[in-house]
């Protein structure tokens, strides 16, 4: 049964946050990252129950070690506030800071009682399950987080602001009244990140009819896996085929959580975050949020993994699981039936998530059994075929390996072609119009190729072609420049794998030289290193082939991707 009573918050009175608000603009500031924002507002309203703020050192190393708080509480994922060191040494033990959004608006203030550097591989290890970057939030971990922590109790002063989709966001005390006011005495919760499809929905109305429940369909908006669907797009879908339920069985309510992809504790974490919302089921998939492939090409996860986990300690939790039915449509009955249902004759369709974007980048048919009309619609709106979207090629390599001029045949060649238009944004021109002011260090160059992806990622947004011509030595920058540009459109990442035997002898601008008697500190290749793309779209060898032929191997590598025709 549903435990109908408030959920306690972490906001004081209007007339506190008045007050507290004016007090809080002299305090030292920490502005929040996405992340932080969604772990924020959660805390504050309650959804992260019982936590009271970001978690303490004690606290932090009993997750991250047991799945327990210090008091015994379960807990399966650290929630905690990290910080750039130079922030860390200003703050000392007791001090309140000021937790401000993007726009600098105070959301909260934090009593700092512990400030400390964690053990991030133990972190990766215990949490995740491997120290492994092609984990999205391992990825995160090393190398977007800040290294220092600080732990303390959150004193909330007014909610994130939301100016999309608001009547569609509840925080935990909203659900819980709207579920006594239509008098649901059990909620089963669906967990999503990606569009409903007609597989969807009969799992949805099979797990509501199993648990004899009403339904809440709670897709997550903050932060999912890298490429996925924006939520935009994603809410519109829900929308769009939300009269296909039963309206007085069913609702629709956005989460503003940023996920882990963490698998089997972050099944346990979202059923606890579902609890607090006022739900007595939750529906667990297979493979629950995992992250798919490690570097070794295996699932990070077993697929029933999460479910073990769960079940484990569902009586603790107060909340039930209902195991995700496979969902396969019968082309003889014209409907959809769980997969370990069906006789072994039956003639079974389905399309996976790789078909079905194939399908939409190649503008092919989507059938009617397979998804609703309007949710297509939706697709194809957001996501064009693959011949109209906009698209990135990033060439990396050595100073003097050819990538600008390389660059520049391929830019008017499709200049030629026409239908788009073409951006070059080459190293040399990047640095004496966007990031004149920035040195040479690790930490600047780093700073250079984010502004490159990021203007890359809003000429990919709206439809135009960007050409990248940096030199990009490490293999993190890239990987984050790819996430961000692969939210709009395709990357390519070129790798001109010129030797540096073969830079150096060409050297037109006499750097080696220079690098070689220590003119210039930190110089890729020489004093730095170059992190040699592992899977690049394309390798191009330029020492045996002319400008013309390399800048043609990419025209035949973007026709062969249905980019240009």
């Amino acid at each position: 049964m549903i435990d109908h009573l408030p959920i306690p918050e972490l906001y004081v009175s209007y007339e506190s946050a008045k007050k507290l608000k004016l007090e809080a603009s002299d305090l030292p500031s920490w502005d929040l990252t996405p992340r932080q924002i969604c772990d924020l507002e959660l805390l504050m309203n309650g959804g992260f129950n019982p936590l009271k703020g970001f978690l303490s050192e004690k606290d932090y190393l009993n997750v991250v070690q047991e799945m327990r708080l210090a008091d015994g509480s379960l807990w399966p994922i650290p929630i905690t506030l990290d910080v750039t060191p130079a922030f860390a040494d200003t703050i000392e033990v007791g001090t309140d800071i000021a937790l401000r959004d993007q726009e600098g608006v105070i959301l909260a203030t934090l009593c700092v009682s512990d400030n400390w550097v964690p053990d991030k591989t133990l972190e990766a290890i215990n949490v995740f399950g491997a120290d492994d970057v092609t984990h999205p939030a391992v990825n995160y971990l090393y190398n977007t987080a800040g290294s220092v922590y600080l732990g303390g109790t959150v004193t909330g002063i007014q909610q994130p602001v939301h100016y999309d989709f608001r009547r569609r966001r509840d925080t935990p005390n909203e659900l819980r009244a709207y579920f006594r006011k239509l008098g649901w005495r059990r909620v089963v919760a669906f967990q999503t990140r990606n569009p409903l499809h007609r597989a969807h929905q009969e799992l949805t109305f099979r797990a509501a009819k199993e648990a004899q429940a009403n339904l809440l369909i709670h897709p997550v908006v903050g932060m999912t896996k890298p490429g996925d669907i924006d939520h935009f797009t994603r809410v519109r879908c829900y929308e769009s085929v939300l009269d296909q339920y039963p309206s007085a069985t069913t609702n629709l309510s956005l989460l503003n959580l940023a996920m882990r992809m963490a698998g089997p504790r972050e099944a346990v974490w979202h059923g606890l975050v579902r609890k607090n919302f006022g739900c007595t089921h939750f529906i667990v998939g297979r493979d629950h949020a995992g992250p798919g492939k490690n570097s070794q090409g295996e699932d990070f996860y077993g697929p029933y993994d999460a479910q073990k986990l769960f079940r484990e300690h569902q009586q603790e939790m107060g909340i039930e699981m209902v195991d995700f039915k496979h969902m396969v449509y019968v082309q003889e009955r014209a409907q959809y039936e769980a997969a370990d249902e069906i006789e072994e004759d039956a003639t079974v369709l389905n399309i996976s998530g790789t078909e079905l974007r194939r399908r939409l980048s190649e503008g092919l048919e989507i059938p009617e059994w397979f998804s609703f009309p309007e949710v297509v619609r939706e697709l194809r709106r957001s996501r064009p075929e693959r011949s109209k979207q906009g698209f990135t090629v990033f060439f990396t390599g050595f100073s003097g390996s050819g990538k600008s001029t390389i660059a520049n045949a391929l830019m008017i060649k499709l200049m030629e072609m026409g239908g788009r238009p073409v951006t070059l944004l080459d190293g040399d021109l990047v640095r004496k119009h966007l990031s004149s002011e920035l040195g040479f260090s690790k930490e600047h160059r780093d700073l250079n190729i984010r502004r490159i992806g990021y203007v890359a990622s809003e000429i990919t947004k709206n439809g135009g072609i960007a050409l990248c011509a940096p030199i990009a030595p490490y293999a993190a920058t890239r990987r984050a420049v790819r996430e961000d540009i692969e939210a709009f459109g395709t990357f390519i990442e070129v790798h001109v794998a010129t030797s540096l035997e073969e830079c150096e002898r060409r050297d037109r601008k006499g750097l080696y030289k220079l690098a070689r008697e220590g003119k210039i500190k930190e110089f890729t290749g020489i004093s730095d290193p170059y992190d040699v793309p592992e899977n690049p779209e394309i390798r191009i060898e330029t020492e045996h082939a002319d400008v013309d032929n390399c800048a043609h191997q990419v025209i035949l590598k973007l026709e062969n991707l249905g980019l240009i025709s």
